[in-house]
């Protein structure tokens, strides 16, 4: 196996880590004054801008085109190797996991200042901060850059805990999400990997991949895979596993960090659990290990699947916007039976046991799309709003020609605007490959969406022949069309839209793009985990109903207390009861 790295088990001395005496202790500031606190507080991302789709959507191909060129993952077999030791206080470990954080100042910020905290009450008991944070995925939106990282993740954690405690520094651990590997997981090494002994605040960083093995008290395993947009899991990182698996046996247990809930995604996409399936049938199946545990973030809500002798556990609450829960199944089979019989895995089901949002708040919330949608998307309303302009000049422009029916429906700039809506609308529609599940539902919500903005063009167009103005001397009809009908045509296919939305999402398509376009702030969800000396692992759900919006800065705390501190409300509660993961009388699973 390879050599273990302990950061926790070095010995207590009155004298600072060489690390931190090279650090000086940063002045607390008196204001979110950004050269104060060392960062810009970031906006909510608005998901739905043009230039943001279309940034995004060129990152995303080129990461698939040119995924294998980019993947640093082969490069960091030179780097070191070490699977980590965290023994924990007299047998015990407090863990924490959050993911999907890098978002809005707000939202990120709430979550960050709770973990933070000494201890919080839920429930009716008192949980200690974790002795290690793992950070599951996604750390920034929307792109991976070192700027976005400090904005929006590094600061504000920074922030939460300025400094280390002097009776027990916690340790980070972080895993890349795809939106980390936009840059080809460039920021994300810089960031988490590179230094040794490095720090964001008084959360210390101990991984040198992107991946990482972490042996905890009481026989308990963290195995954290890296699956680079859920393609492969690279050889280096195999053999990695390998040697840290060797000393596995029947008495451990085993906590499996992935970048997305591919359990989840498996229903609709068989083959995306292949990835996760090879690692445990190959990798921890041979060890006679039992996996109890799979936690993931990526879908931004919280869920549990449970079966009958492992948890599968998505909480993805971190800071981004709230992804709704009421598509999810009630019922997985995992891996899917599809796959069974090239794999020769057995398959499992699972029920779905908890959820948070509920499946009716979670409802409630997608009608806000008409409230929100406009709010928090204004340069999208503004696209539509130049979409539905251009449409309407070039249908005015047909029916005033001087050629037949015939040559006015099909002359070249209205073809050419009914094709560009058409075209979007089934683009937005997001069609999977030929013989995917809900295939044809894409194609047929994408031109119905296409059709009806077509038609809402074509009643603009009738309204426009109707006012009186559009005879006015050249430019004043063209002031009037950008001025007057622009805003007041792009709020009407905006709301089409949004209608759009909320029918598709009763047929599973463009789920996403209803929360998204929304950005719900509320609604966040971290865990606090325990294992006991007795090897019993306790997990607890925790959610904030409602974020914090408004801060102050704290000038006069301790050194180790959070910058900024909430003006306003902000509590965290249990989603559910504890849940009891194993313990020492634990049933025996085999892979």
């Amino acid at each position: 196996m390879s050599d273990h790295h302990t950061p926790e088990a070095e010995p207590p001395t009155s004298r600072p880590r060489p690390a931190e005496a090279e650090r000086p202790q940063r002045r607390r500031p008196r204001s979110l004054d950004p050269q104060e606190i060392g960062f810009t507080p970031a906006r909510p991302v608005g998901w739905l801008a043009p230039l943001l789709l279309l940034s995004t959507g060129i990152r995303t191909l080129l990461a698939i085109l040119f995924g294998a060129y980019l993947d640093k993952r082969e490069l960091q077999n030179a780097l070191s190797g070490d699977v980590f030791e965290q023994p924990g206080t007299n047998g015990e470990i407090w863990l924490d996991y959050v993911a999907d954080l890098g978002d809005g100042f707000p939202a990120t910020y709430s979550v960050a200042y709770l973990l933070a905290q000494p201890r919080l009450e839920a429930g009716g008991q008192v949980l200690p901060r974790g002795q290690v944070l793992l950070m599951g995925g996604d750390q920034v939106y929307p792109l991976a850059s070192g700027d976005g990282y400090d904005n929006r993740m590094k600061g504000p954690y920074r922030a939460a805990l300025p400094e280390a405690p002097a009776e027990r520094p916690p340790t980070l651990f972080a895993l890349p999400g795809n939106h980390d590997w936009y840059d080809g997981l460039t920021a994300f090494i810089r960031l988490f990997a590179r230094r040794k002994d490095g720090h964001i605040g008084g959360w210390r960083t101990a991984q040198r991949r992107s991946y990482f093995a972490v042996k905890l008290p009481s026989n308990w395993w963290l195995f954290a895979i890296d699956e680079q947009f859920g393609a492969y899991i690279d050889d280096p990182q195999l053999l990695y596993f390998e040697k840290a698996a060797a000393g596995l046996g029947p008495d451990d247990r085993v906590i499996l960090m992935t970048p997305s809930p591919t359990w989840v995604k498996a229903a609709t996409k068989p083959e995306a659990y292949d990835a996760v399936d090879y690692f445990i049938r190959t990798i921890l199946g041979p060890t006679e290990a039992h996996v109890r545990l799979l936690v993931s973030g990526d879908l931004h809500h919280y869920a549990r699947f449970t079966g009958e002798d492992r948890e599968l556990i998505t909480c993805g609450g971190g800071g981004a916007y709230l992804l709704g829960t009421h598509t999810l199944p009630a019922e997985l089979t995992v891996p899917p039976e599809e796959t069974v019989t090239r794999s020769a895995s057995r398959s499992r089901k699972y029920s779905l046991t908890s959820t948070f949002p509920s499946f009716d708040t979670s409802r409630r919330m997608g009608w806000g799309v008409f409230r929100r949608i406009t709010m928090r998307n204004p340069g999208f309303a503004t696209m539509l709003g130049i979409l539905q302009t251009l449409t309407m000049l070039a249908m005015s422009g047909a029916a005033s020609s001087n050629g037949g029916p015939i040559q006015r429906l099909f002359s070249i700039p209205l073809v050419l605007m009914c094709v560009v809506i058409l075209a979007g609308t089934i683009a937005f529609a997001q069609p999977p490959k030929a013989g995917a599940p809900n295939h044809a539902a894409h194609w047929i919500l994408g031109i119905i969406h296409g059709g009806l903005q077509i038609a809402l063009a074509a009643g603009g167009t009738w309204l426009w022949q109707h006012l009186p103005f559009r005879d006015w001397t050249w430019p004043g009809p063209l002031v009037v069309a950008a001025v007057v009908y622009l805003p007041v045509i792009g709020f009407a296919a905006t709301q089409l839209c949004a209608l759009y939305l909320l029918v598709a999402s009763r047929f599973k398509v463009n789920v996403n793009e209803l929360y998204a376009g929304q950005g719900i702030e509320d609604a966040k969800s971290f865990l606090r985990m325990h294992i006991a000396p007795d090897g019993t692992l306790t997990v607890y759900p925790l959610g904030i109903d409602k974020i914090c919006r408004k801060w102050v800065a704290d000038p006069d705390g301790a050194p180790d207390a959070s910058w900024i501190r909430p003006d306003g409300p902000l509590s965290v509660r249990l989603i559910e009861e504890p849940i009891r993961v194993a313990g020492p009388q634990a049933a025996p699973h085999r892979q």
